[in-house]
């Protein structure tokens, strides 16, 4: 008996030093990869094309063409750099980019601000290993449709300075995105089902002028928003439900002809405003007349402390009576794919 405990003692511990040395062997291969990949640094050289490289293109781990007078970047080119995680093309003069860019796999860092492009191609969907997408200072119409339903690693979207009249309604997918900046645009709206955004952090729609007047209730629904800047457009009431948002520290109002909140709470900084929203959201679903989903929510204390006294066993009987659970679909990570651009779509995704 005790010959055979030596001999499970003594498997096992082989069976660890086999797996430290694995493990030791994959960090030491990904190192090699990582040092076998190059830094092409081409910025800044008043370039009006790309001269033929030197190197194999499948080495490249970070290209630089910033700053320099580029038209066109060929499809040829970007279809090889097939190891390439940062993108930096910003201040060329890029009409366009080339299809071929959907071929990089492992992109996570894109930069083509400060050109001349007026949308961006759809096979920038394929490239799903992408983080942070920095688009400022074009002349961007729209954005592709779908290109929330792909990019769903995504946590930084910079589109400040465009043109851009609406938000894909695609975009609430991006559940991994924790930055969205898109000031100085011509937005008339957002996107409804913002709360699918579950990890935004930052929001900035601020400086759209004359074109955003309301903001979708839903916004008081992002509840791991910090920073919240809507100053500078044309809105005259915030939705009550940003009483809501309890992580939030930084809100921005100037420059809007705000009658709700009134000037004077405004005046008194964020916690007056949350407050004063607070209140008018408990008032105005306390009356018959205006019920809703998040008025139910209200009353049954999901918002807000005050209301959470209610028995459990009306809370219990409120739901029972009202709602069927579907475990797990009323996720947003499950709910998008219900969605009608989705079912009515000619591709399927429903597939891995």
């Amino acid at each position: 008996m005790m010959y055979e405990q030596q001999q499970q003692f003594h498997h096992h511990q082989t069976n660890k030093l086999d797996m430290r040395r694995k493990a030791a062997d994959h960090r030491r291969t990904s190192i090699q990869e990582a040092e076998s990949l190059e830094v092409v640094d081409l910025s800044g050289m008043s370039l009006d094309s790309l001269p033929i490289p030197s190197i194999n293109l499948g080495t490249i781990y970070k290209l630089d063409l910033s700053n320099n007078n580029l038209q066109m970047i060929p499809e040829s080119l970007t279809a090889r750099l097939l190891n390439v995680v940062v993108l930096d093309v910003h201040s060329n003069q890029l009409k366009c980019l080339p299809n071929s860019i959907g071929c990089l796999s492992k992109l996570k860092v894109l930069d083509v601000s400060g050109n001349l492009l007026e949308s961006l191609p759809k096979t920038i969907e394929n490239c799903r290993s992408l983080e942070e997408l920095n688009a400022n200072f074009n002349k961007l119409r729209q954005l592709p449709d779908t290109i929330g339903f792909e990019l769903i690693n995504l946590k930084t979207l910079s589109i400040n300075c465009n043109k851009i009249v609406i938000l894909p309604q695609s975009l609430t997918h991006l559940t991994s995105l924790r930055v969205l900046d898109a000031r100085l645009n011509c937005l008339k709206s957002l996107p409804e089902d913002l709360e699918n955004l579950i990890n935004l952090e930052v929001l900035n729609i601020s400086q759209n002028f004359q074109y955003l007047e309301t903001l979708p209730y839903s916004i008081g629904l992002l509840m791991s928003l910090v920073e919240l800047d809507v100053s500078y457009n044309k809105i005259t009431t915030l939705p009550d439900s940003i009483g809501c948002l309890r992580k939030l520290q930084k809100l921005s109002l100037e420059g809007n002809p705000l009658v709700s909140p009134p000037m004077d709470v405004v005046e008194q900084g964020l916690s007056a405003v949350k407050g004063y929203l607070s209140e008018k959201m408990n008032n105005d679903h306390k009356s018959p007349k205006k019920k809703s989903w998040v008025g139910k929510l209200v009353k049954y204390g999901t918002f807000n402390g005050a209301l959470r006294n209610h028995r459990s066993e009306e809370r219990e009987r409120f739901i029972m009576s009202d709602f069927r659970a579907i475990d797990g679909l009323a996720s947003p990570r499950h709910i998008g794919m219900f969605s009608p651009r989705r079912l009515f779509s000619p591709r399927s995704y429903f597939t891995k």
